[in-house]
């Protein structure tokens, strides 16, 4: 029998919104859900008649409300932006102090700023939480990521807990997500406090721009395979299941050898051949990319990764380019037990400075929002549930529980150790691509940014006396304490003026 009033509600029943309403009732709490669409609740209830917390469907928002236990807590999965803001807004007149909404899309962060003092203002709170891992982990355990007030992460928390993704307290695996109706229980949730008002927003953009470089990565390393030693789709599946045991192990290494032996129904050749190589990007690795903008944060490897997708998706121009544009033209005839080592070691190179890239981003955010990160925790909840978990995550756990203050992961000793000993690998990877002209644009930037950061002395010097020389925009001295500006008189006085 249900109770007279439920633990939380959700709004919008697409497929997020109802597979993370069933996690939460299979957990025994009584859900709540409205949607738009009247009809597709009615179907919802009537097709779950009998989870372990119950599924009460209502018809209006002011039912919706009225059916939740105070303080309500009340979850938006509908599409991020003006969306939302129209739930909040149809929300907000039914509502009493200290109510909490909860923002599980992919909101930008500003935004969840911006909702989060709003609401302040009104005496109501507001957490907007990143979720990810998809439909799946919606339904079995996802990451879960949330900001806001600490006292309303506190009323969330033991549901936040429950159903998120669990890994092994000891390895830090994840535990993998049981049946409808049997949750998993033990181990330690994939779910932690991020920070103040958009901070649990943004560290999921950071973790999609990871993920966008984990991606483009794993591509390129199968360009790599295909272009220098001509393999087919089965037998790089069987290479990449083999990396999946190692220090590779990782939930997109294992889902590319899972696609990479798949047939396709229709024609019955390897599907990865029967894909249009156009992507696609619903906006979060460009918002990370504009964000290291912003602040100055060198972010290239997740910028080249959001460059390739929009490069894949002018199909029909590289098509007529690929008939006028040639390439050097020549094969690899080396060993390929050898080369694939190297491919190997190039993309957990690379991955290395993609996180460390990530990381750092959030290091700087924390201080341009007033945020306190906790780097260890961060990686701690990304190592279940979410697309980039990963057997490399409990390395970065490691890190920042050897230093809460790293700098940057390559400054950890078992990422820097890491590095020297396949960097040669990695630059033979990146060399043979330029040389036989296989486009590897994350491998080579990431490469690029691992000689710029261990550079003590780098050709900005020459950068900033070009710019004194035309557009008098000075220069410090090595001879002199930093924030002394100096201005040289140019001899040329024909010189262009320009601002760059």
């Amino acid at each position: 029998m249900p109770k007279a009033q439920s633990d939380i509600g959700l709004i919008g029943l697409a497929v997020m919104g109802q597979n993370l309403a069933l996690n939460i009732a299979d957990h025994g709490f009584q859900i709540s859900v409205y949607n738009r669409t009247t009809e597709k609740t009615d179907k919802f209830v009537a097709e779950n008649p009998s989870t372990p917390g119950g599924v009460v469907g209502t018809r209006t928002l002011q039912e919706f409300v009225s059916s939740l236990a105070k303080p309500r807590k009340m979850v938006i999965l509908v599409q991020a932006g003006k969306a939302t803001d129209a739930v909040i807004d149809g929300l907000v007149p039914l509502l009493e102090p200290g109510d909490i909404i909860i923002d599980g899309g992919n909101a930008l962060w500003t935004d969840t700023i911006r909702r989060e003092k709003a609401l302040r203002e009104k005496n109501l709170r507001f957490i907007g939480s990143g979720v990810s891992g998809g439909e799946e982990g919606a339904r079995f355990g996802p990451s879960l990521m949330p900001g806001g007030d600490p006292t309303s992460w506190a009323e969330l928390k033991p549901i936040w807990e429950a159903i998120a993704a669990k890994v092994d307290a000891k390895t830090g695996k994840p535990i993998p997500g049981a049946a409808p109706g049997k949750p998993v229980t033990g181990g330690v949730p994939c779910t932690t406090y991020i920070g103040a008002n958009g901070a649990g927003h943004y560290v999921k953009m950071v973790h999609n721009g990871i993920e966008y470089g984990d991606m483009q990565m794993i591509c390129e390393a199968y360009a790599l395979m295909k272009g220098l030693l001509g393999l087919k789709p089965a037998e790089m599946s069987e290479i990449f299941s083999g990396w999946n045991t190692g220090i590779l192990d990782s939930f997109l290494i294992e889902i590319t050898a899972d696609i990479l032996k798949q047939k396709d129904p229709v024609s019955k050749k390897p599907f990865v051949d029967v894909v249009l190589d156009t992507a696609g990007q619903k906006g979060t690795g460009k918002w990370t990319s504009t964000n290291a903008l912003d602040m100055g944060v060198p972010a290239p490897t997740v910028a080249e990764a959001v460059f390739a997708r929009c490069l894949s998706a002018i199909k029909e121009e590289r098509v007529a380019a690929s008939k006028i544009l040639k390439g050097p033209g020549k094969k690899y005839r080396g060993s390929k037990k050898a080369l694939l080592a190297a491919i190997h070691d190039a993309l957990y190179c690379s991955k290395i400075c993609s996180y460390a890239q990530g990381f750092q981003l959030m290091r700087t955010a924390q201080q341009e929002f007033n945020w306190q990160l906790h780097f260890g925790e961060i990686a701690q909840i990304w190592r279940g549930g979410c697309i980039i978990r990963a057997a490399f995550l409990q390395k970065i756990t490691e890190a920042y529980a050897r230093n809460p203050t790293l700098a940057n992961l390559l400054l950890d000793p078992y990422f820097n150790s890491t590095v020297k000993k396949a960097q040669a690998n990695w630059r033979k990877v990146v060399s043979l691509a330029a040389e036989c002209g296989v486009a590897a644009p994350t491998f080579s930037s990431a490469l690029s940014y691992y000689d710029g950061y261990r550079s003590a002395r780098l050709p900005a010097n020459l950068l900033q006396a070009q710019r004194d020389y035309f557009g008098a925009h000075t220069y410090e001295r090595l001879d002199q304490p930093r924030g002394k500006f100096f201005h040289l008189d140019w001899p040329d006085p024909k010189r262009p003026q320009a601002v760059v």
